[in-house]
């Protein structure tokens, strides 16, 4: 079946994705036909992160351009842990902390594709790899892998001098055998992945060619970083979670609002599905013009992580608190809970600060409402100590916490 759309690749191309590829011209003309492609996820936690949503995009566009996506969930390969692109061992999770993982991760992933009659796939590599044989293993597979190579790859060169233990050096091989199992029981000819992953995608490449004499194909993505080179994802507050529970879609909203001026073409390009017609528009957009494609990026990023009725409530939100009106007051705004018999007795702001989590320690919390940026209620906060009692609670029963021109949390007295 011929694709009688833009080829894909030259989609991903012009929005950012590429960074390293495999064959390009043959990946070309393979993409005019249909093609399976996956991109693997190891369930280290429950919640999926920003630092994912170039992988769930390139699924997406892959899946909209008329191609099958699958989904690896690494129920097998977390049980060994990737040291690619990391410093130390990822501590070994449990097979029941792994399969509760990843039922919130088929969740999230089931907001960006359509898994409705196999259009797309989501399979555990724990099913095929828990069950291995080791010793047909190191027959079948190992003798296939040279050390001297394994070690000249960047995610275990990068760990040499910290430690690579025995366990870790296996992952490649593991992953490798993830790729030739899905071609040959899916049909799948192209791998996707970080940049840190091409030593793997090769390995993975050239194990179907020796076991299959077939071709198959690989594309990583650059690390996105901000134009402040801080990784995509990170906050003052920690990392930014695609779990609603984790990171709530009004502070999702507001992270992408947020972003420098210099990225939002960018990431519009990255993280939207608008046309690039429409992109480059907004990305032009100068002075205080630039809040319109900002406020256009965290509505379309919010609605395709959330929905349109949360993309509502949070933009909603963020007109009224930096409007005129800064006690209105919407349900998108995060939430916490005091209870009466804490405010009865009163309690100092900078404790309510840290409490609410508004700022990660008490000694956070002391600097901020000393440097005069905490609010209560619209008002700022006279200093640090100063007692937050039933007296400050509005009429529907709740408190209003700002910290800095753009951090709420609306406290509600139970």
């Amino acid at each position: 079946m011929r694709i009688n759309l833009e080829n894909v690749f030259s989609i991903l191309k012009e929005r950012g994705f590429i960074e390293q590829v495999t064959d390009e011209s043959d990946i070309i003309q393979a993409l005019e036909k249909r093609m399976t492609c996956y991109i693997g996820f190891d369930p280290t936690a429950s919640s999926l992160h920003l630092g994912s949503l170039v992988p769930i995009m390139s699924l997406a566009h892959m899946q909209r351009s008329g191609h099958r996506p699958i989904a690896v969930v690494g129920g097998g390969t977390t049980l060994v842990g990737d040291p690619s692109g990391k410093t130390e061992m990822r501590p070994i999770l449990s097979r029941e902390a792994i399969e509760s993982n990843a039922e919130g991760i088929k969740e999230q992933l089931s907001r960006f594709l359509d898994f409705e009659e196999d259009r797309a796939l989501m399979v555990n590599n724990a099913d095929w790899l828990v069950e291995l044989n080791y010793i047909e293993f190191l027959r079948d597979i190992g003798r296939h892998f040279s050390v001297n190579r394994m070690l000249a790859a960047e995610s275990y060169k990068s760990r040499l001098e910290t430690g690579l233990n025995f366990i870790e050096f296996n992952y490649m091989l593991l992953q490798a055998y993830d790729f030739w199992h899905l071609f040959k029981y899916y049909g799948c000819q192209l791998q996707m992945g970080g940049n840190d992953q091409w030593g793997n995608i090769l390995a993975g490449i050239d194990l179907t060619r020796r076991l299959e004499g077939e071709n198959v194909f690989g594309i990583t993505f650059p690390l996105i970083t901000t134009s402040a080179g801080i990784k995509m994802g990170k906050t003052h507050k920690g990392t930014v979670w695609l779990d609603p529970d984790r990171t709530s879609p009004y502070d999702y909203y507001q992270y992408w609002i947020n972003q420098d001026d210099r990225d939002i073409e960018r990431f519009l390009g990255l993280f939207t599905f608008l046309p690039m017609k429409e992109v480059r528009k907004l990305g032009s957009l100068k002075g205080s013009d630039i809040r319109i494609a900002k406020e256009v990026l965290a509505y379309e990023t919010t609605k395709l992580c959330h929905g349109e009725r949360e993309a509502e409530n949070a933009k909603q939100a963020s007109k009224e608190l930096f409007g005129k009106n800064e006690s209105a007051l919407s349900k998108a705004i995060p939430t916490a809970q005091v209870s009466t018999e804490e405010l009865s007795h009163g309690i100092p702001a900078y404790q309510l600060f840290e409490k609410v989590g508004l700022t990660k320690t008490k000694g956070e919390a002391r600097r901020l409402l000393g440097q005069g940026g905490g609010y209560l209620n619209g008002g700022r906060i006279k200093s640090f100590d100063q007692i937050i009692d039933k007296k400050d609670v509005e009429d529907d029963e709740t408190i209003l916490l700002r910290a800095g021109k753009k951090r709420f949390v609306r406290v509600r007295i139970v």
